[in-house]
């Protein structure tokens, strides 16, 4: 099976099992999208569902969030762990986006990755999850998965970034992006499958 065979079967499967692609992180706006994403960093999304209710409580927007004292965020947010480090960005980020852009979040990947703990990961999240702009975030499981069905031999997440931006259509990035999760979280956990076992490893390389 060639590369582009691959590709083609994936996306049919993928859209069979994951017709919808939810956004796994609650929030209601990009302000607390921009949030919750910072917070999942080592962190599962149900984790981070469970803690941001009661921050989002407290502040829900950049001018709330600014006024709340740094060591209650950390208090808040330690169950998702780094909670110092992403404390001091939240607060830190919260003031920026009041000083420089006028409390919204900005809409481009350059001035997110400017923010404090907004790296480009969070950043292309919030671009295709909040504003509907095309990016292809790659957490670890999509990396894995991309090696495990040769779609990437990069060794950093960068490079498999640019692999699959290449392979799939660039409208369909921000579903596919959240379909390789659900699939690498549902059907191919890497204790569970060596590239063999699951449903769709074993079509892809039996034949």
């Amino acid at each position: 099976m060639t590369k582009k065979e691959r590709v083609e079967l994936i996306q049919t499967r993928l859209n069979e099992w994951f017709p919808e692609t939810p956004i796994p992180l609650d929030h209601s706006d990009p302000f607390t999208l921009l949030i919750a994403v910072l917070l999942s960093a080592q962190c599962t999304d149900k984790r981070v569902n469970l803690v941001t209710p009661e921050l989002f409580a407290r502040a829900s927007s950049p001018e709330e969030m600014a006024q709340v004292p740094e060591e209650e965020i950390r208090a808040i947010i330690r169950p998702c762990g780094l909670a110092p480090a992403k404390a001091k960005a939240i607060s830190g980020l919260s003031k920026i986006l009041i000083e420089k852009h006028g409390g919204e979040v900005p809409q481009t990947l350059a001035e997110l990755e400017e923010l404090p703990g907004v790296g480009h990961k969070t950043a292309s999240v919030v671009m295709v999850q909040a504003f509907g702009e095309p990016a292809f975030p790659v957490d670890t499981h999509i990396h894995r998965l991309a090696r495990v069905w040769k779609l990437s031999s990069g060794k950093n997440v960068a490079q498999t970034e640019k692999d699959l931006k290449r392979l799939f259509p660039r409208e369909s990035w921000g579903k596919v992006h959240l379909q390789f999760i659900f699939y690498g979280r549902e059907k191919c956990q890497a204790r569970g499958c060596d590239g063999k076992r699951c449903e769709l490893c074993q079509e892809l390389f039996a034949r």
